[in-house]
């Protein structure tokens, strides 16, 4: 684990999407946060001492989706699979496909495996497993506000982890998707899906992959920054702790499943679609979901 310093930084951003906004100064305690995402190896250690099943392994309850076909009663998970064309920029199961046997341990569906990627970012992870791991580590999921201050690495207000051009000189620092998402990746990272940690420079923190390679979750419940954020003239927020529950679900959504904020970008971020591979990109995910693209790292808080 790597030490982040107490300190003010600047949290959101005024630039890219309006759930960024508005940008504002925090303030957070020092904390200790691992140097890499959870990689496979480590989330096999915890389920052979532990037992743990993972959410994407066990069937959903057509009681808890309503509306939901009995045939989708299955365990499984969503995993990105690319399309040969793109039809309808509104219609995400073009490039998400639900695979049943898709999970932790055979990432891309019940005929894969982990064979060669135990450095790999664990994926297939839903709210509840990330929160287990990290219970079972003697750790915690960090807050939105202490995981920006960990990927901004020192810089202030820049627009990615190591500047302000996402790939100064043609170098390419995170696994993002280069090209037109989802039809065409360039692979001039080299990687089509996930890569392993460390593949790419460490931040000003030595935090590795903080941007790109998966989604991270944070333990914050999800609402625009807007309605969480309040400046004030007087002070600078300590330590905030983001939206209640209750504000967190999908308006309309008849599951009424709460959602958290997950962080940094992944693989399948692109310039042309979800430009979210930046330390104040934020994005709201059902505590319920898992997909090929979503992992975690854990936050240790020192004591006061």
């Amino acid at each position: 684990m790597k030490l982040i310093p107490a300190g003010v930084f600047r949290m959101g951003s005024d630039r890219f999407y309006p759930e960024e906004a508005p940008s504002l100064d925090v303030r957070v305690d020092a904390f200790l946060i691992d140097e890499t995402p959870v990689t496979n190896a480590a989330f096999r250690r915890f389920v052979q001492a532990t037992g743990h099943v993972t959410v994407a392994e066990i069937p959903p309850d057509p009681k808890d989706y309503p509306g939901m076909d009995p045939a989708m009663a299955v365990a499984g998970s969503l995993v990105f699979q690319k399309p040969e064309r793109l039809a309808n920029w509104n219609d995400v199961s073009q490039w998400w496909l639900w695979t049943p046997g898709a999970n932790w341990a055979r990432p891309y569906g019940p005929e894969s495996s982990l064979d060669g990627l135990d450095d790999h970012p664990v994926v297939h992870v839903a709210y509840a497993d990330a929160e287990a791991y990290a219970r079972w580590a003697g750790k915690s999921l960090p807050t939105e506000a202490e995981w920006e201050h960990a990927a901004r690495g020192g810089l202030v207000d820049a627009d990615y982890a190591w500047g302000d051009e996402l790939a100064p000189d043609g170098a390419m620092l995170a696994n993002y998707w280069q090209g037109e998402f989802p039809v065409a990746n360039d692979l001039l990272d080299g990687w089509e899906r996930t890569s392993p940690v460390r593949s790419f420079p460490a931040n000003g923190h030595g935090l590795y992959d903080m941007i790109g390679n998966v989604w991270e979750w944070t333990r914050d419940w999800y609402a625009p920054r807007g309605a969480a954020a309040k400046k004030s003239a007087c002070c600078v927020p300590s330590n905030p702790r983001g939206a209640l529950k209750d504000h967190s679900y999908e308006p309309g959504d008849p599951a009424r499943i709460p959602r958290k904020v997950i962080k940094g970008g992944s693989h399948l971020c692109a310039p042309n679609y979800c430009q979210r591979y930046r330390p104040a990109a934020r994005h709201p995910e059902a505590v319920d979901t898992s997909t090929s693209h979503i992992g975690f790292r854990c936050v240790r808080r020192l004591a006061v």
